[in-house]
């Protein structure tokens, strides 16, 4: 006590109160976040002449995180079209966590995208002069209605939030009454993400000039690679939230589910791949040979064998296929991060690997040779800001919009069925 009679503070116990882990969290993402914005001004200002990116490999780590955010996005179409077009309601609270973070996922390959073109300014050029004929246009407007999709699908998820009904009560009950529109938007999420997660591998494969990439199967790969990666952050980021913080609740037999749906897609994956890499040693071609090889005994070799298939396929398979494996929370969490990483790997290794072998058509010179790359420090700031902002959105989600709680499913689903037998009951009086 002090000599007026008030309680001495703990110093200790008011640095607890204030500095927070999840405000560590967040002070150090806004850190990063800001320090990408810095150097994606520089890019927007000076160009990409401050990038290690050339004429030879104008796709680099940008490309890389645009690729995996719209992977990790991919439970968003999947777990709608269960719950929506299937009929598994159980899954509902999950697909509900993974349409937030698809309209993150989203957003982030929309901000690497801006950083990548060059001419940001001109961003809009693909909305207005139309290219039917170009894969790079389909999947920029698969993209943007997609997005718009998501946008939608999420509205109920804000108008739900405690502070959005009392500040704005009409605006959060239009907001809500989106979520009747729900399969309609399910179906035309389905058929927008389909198509544009396929294009992206026919972006790749319809490239004659470069061998390795020119093969149809690339775009199934894409899908399938998709397919395990969406969910896998989906269950990732709701076991981890509910780890983290004792308000969350969580049915982790729907998790545990769905961790299995998972495995099973890894081995479908995994099958793809190796057919897919293995049957290019059947016969010799320039460029696509020596693009195998950087692949599987060249630079690329440890990512492809260790990232790609040891942890990015074969130990999570065997983890979630297994059920006593599956049920150890921490196991599963350790299988769920290499699912994820594996399929960053493989983005990484499909971009590069073709890039990396430059063939030239001349009957004078039909040798293939070899260029590098790496990321410039512009490149790898920039590119992690962007990565900061979808973890920054993620964890203000978690946080503010109970977009992990399944809890606030249950009560929105009550919710509305009350409303509907508020607005049935007097219509079937009426009727009598």
């Amino acid at each position: 006590m002090t000599k007026d009679g008030r309680r001495r503070t703990n110093p200790l116990t008011t640095f607890r109160t204030w500095f927070t882990p999840f405000r560590l969290w967040l002070a150090g993402l806004l850190t990063v976040l800001a320090a990408g914005v810095a150097a994606g001004g520089i890019v927007f200002t000076r160009g990409l002449v401050v990038t290690n990116l050339t004429d030879l490999v104008p796709w680099g780590l940008w490309i890389t995180i645009d690729l995996s955010s719209i992977a990790m996005s991919a439970g968003a179409f999947l777990l709608c079209a269960a719950v929506y077009l299937l009929g598994l309601k159980r899954f509902l609270p999950v697909a509900r966590t993974a349409t937030f973070i698809g309209l993150v996922g989203y957003s982030m390959a929309v901000l690497t995208l801006l950083l990548d073109i060059g001419r940001p300014d001109r961003f809009w050029h693909a909305l207005v002069f139309w290219n039917p004929h170009s894969v790079l246009w389909e999947v920029t407007m698969c993209v943007t209605l997609y997005l718009a999709v998501l946008a939608l699908e999420t509205a109920p998820i804000i108008g739900q939030t405690r502070w959005m009904q009392h500040r704005w009560p009409g605006l959060a009950g239009r907001l809500m009454q989106l979520h009747h529109y729900a399969p309609i938007l399910a179906v035309v999420g389905l058929g927008l993400s389909m198509l544009h997660q396929s294009s992206l591998g026919a972006t790749y494969g319809i490239l004659k000039a470069r061998p390795l990439w020119y093969r149809p199967d690339l775009s199934v790969l894409f899908i399938a690679s998709a397919m395990a990666g969406g969910p896998a952050l989906t269950v990732l980021v709701s076991m981890l939230a509910a780890r983290l913080s004792p308000r969350i609740h969580i049915e982790d037999e729907l998790l545990e589910r769905l961790s299995n749906f998972i495995g099973w897609v890894l081995v479908a994956y995994l099958y793809l791949r190796f057919w897919d890499a293995l049957s290019m040693t059947y016969t010799y071609q320039p460029g696509r040979s020596e693009g195998l090889g950087l692949l599987t005994s060249g630079p690329l070799s440890f990512n492809f064998w260790v990232g790609e298939i040891l942890l990015g396929a074969i130990l999570p398979i065997v983890i979630l296929l297994r059920r006593p494996l599956r049920h150890k929370p921490l196991l599963r969490l350790a299988a769920l991060v290499m699912v994820v990483g594996g399929v960053v790997a493989f983005r990484w290794d499909t971009n590069l690997a073709g890039q990396l072998v430059v063939l030239s058509y001349l009957p004078q010179e039909m040798v293939a040779r070899y260029t590098n790359y790496a990321p410039s420090l512009i490149e790898v700031v920039s590119g992690a800001g962007v990565v900061a902002y979808g973890l920054l959105a993620i964890s203000l989600g978690v946080r503010y919009l109970n977009v992990v709680d399944h809890r606030a499913v249950g009560s929105e689903q009550q919710a509305l069925g009350r409303r509907a037998d508020s607005e049935v009951g007097p219509a079937l009086s009426a009727a009598d």
